[in-house]
């Protein structure tokens, strides 16, 4: 079977882990990268051992690639994967799927008008943590799921990002930059959302990057920096988020718990890859840890793009699905939109629970 052809487009920052990570899957081939500064991509392709850099233009109009890997900046996302799927290629793009929920539905819209795949980040839920997880649920070694709780509390980026602005902006924020590992994990674990209630706030107009090489920056928020909400799933469950920029002290919380009818499950960060899984069930004086069901724990971006490539070889649906990543990012808005309106969020869109990875 000829190995599936993979360009890339965007070659900043997050770009590194994909070209060291895409070309150990045997049937993925990363032929070329492409960046609105040619040079940068052209440094990246000669570190990582890329046979061509070159412009987005010609990048899409190569009929060799197969799949483009969509790694440009958030609010630009929907833009360029729509230019993707134009030119006849399955696209994969880093979270979210876009900013605007509209922007969305049309790039889903014209992936089926094309025939072709839409994949979205974060599949930090294929690794071994989320799916011991996944597992340990579906074995019922905690019961019935009851509620879950999730928190991602920080002090925000301007203290060790390069150029932290655009994590300012309309389309970042916690909620947008990490909600979606919180998100997906849950998903994962509990299926998808029927509604949500939530309430937002911006704690600091204005923030002062200390990070180089942009230190003493002044930065205006324009996004909510602080969100915490109530998520009813479709399953019964019931679940709580906080998310916030605004913890300049740090937390201590844990990043997912699990709480079922026998037992409580601790869920590892769903930003990593790896463990540790712990579970105490009803009766049990301490929590236990629990093997991981493979070794896939190290940083493994890029995992979402091998197992996309997979289905689509092999004519199956892939988990790190646009459907997926649509129903996520509607949740993202439904905590801002109900914090504004003052009233629930009913959910619009739903997707499958993704299937167990192998």
């Amino acid at each position: 079977m000829k190995p599936f052809t993979v360009g890339i487009i965007g070659c900043g920052y997050i770009s590194s882990i994909y070209m060291e990570n895409i070309p150990a899957y045997n049937h993925l081939t990363l032929a070329a990268c492409a960046d609105l500064d040619l040079e940068r991509a052209r440094s990246q392709a000669k570190q990582f051992g890329i046979p061509k850099a070159c412009s987005v233009q010609e990048l899409l109009d190569d009929p060799e690639i197969d799949m483009v890997i969509n790694l440009t900046l958030p609010k630009v996302h929907a833009e360029v994967s729509l230019q993707i799927l134009e030119a006849g290629k399955h696209v994969y793009v880093e979270k979210p799927l876009a900013i605007d929920l509209e922007d969305a539905k049309r790039v889903l819209a014209k992936a089926a008008e094309k025939g072709l795949a839409v994949g979205s980040a974060p599949d930090t839920f294929l690794g071994a943590g989320i799916q011991t997880a996944l597992q340990l649920i579906e074995n019922g070694e905690i019961g019935g799921p009851i509620g879950a709780s999730a928190f991602v509390i920080g002090r925000g980026h301007e203290h060790w990002h390069p150029n932290p602005a655009f994590y300012y902006e309309k389309g970042g924020g916690p909620l947008f930059d990490m909600g979606p590992y919180y998100l997906t994990a849950l998903i994962a674990l509990l299926g998808p959302i029927k509604r949500i209630a939530g309430s937002a706030r911006i704690s600091y107009p204005e923030r002062t990057v200390t990070s180089e090489p942009n230190a003493g920056q002044k930065i205006t928020v324009s996004t909510e920096t602080h969100i915490a909400g109530t998520i009813d799933f479709a399953s019964g469950a019931i679940g709580t988020l906080t998310s916030s920029f605004d913890a300049f002290g740090g937390s201590s919380l844990p990043p997912i718990e699990i709480y079922g009818s026998e037992g409580t499950l601790l869920v590892p960060d769903p930003n990593t890859f790896g463990g540790p899984v712990r579970i105490r069930k009803k009766g049990e004086e301490n929590f236990t840890d629990i093997p991981l069901v493979s070794d896939l724990q190290e940083n493994e971006r890029g995992l979402g793009v091998a197992d996309m490539a997979d289905a689509i070889l092999n004519g199956q649906k892939h988990r790190a699905s646009g459907k997926l990543s649509m129903h996520v990012l509607e949740a993202m808005h439904g905590f801002l939109i109900s914090s504004q309106k003052g009233v629930y969020y009913e959910m619009e869109s739903s997707c499958e629970k993704p299937d167990a990875a192998p």
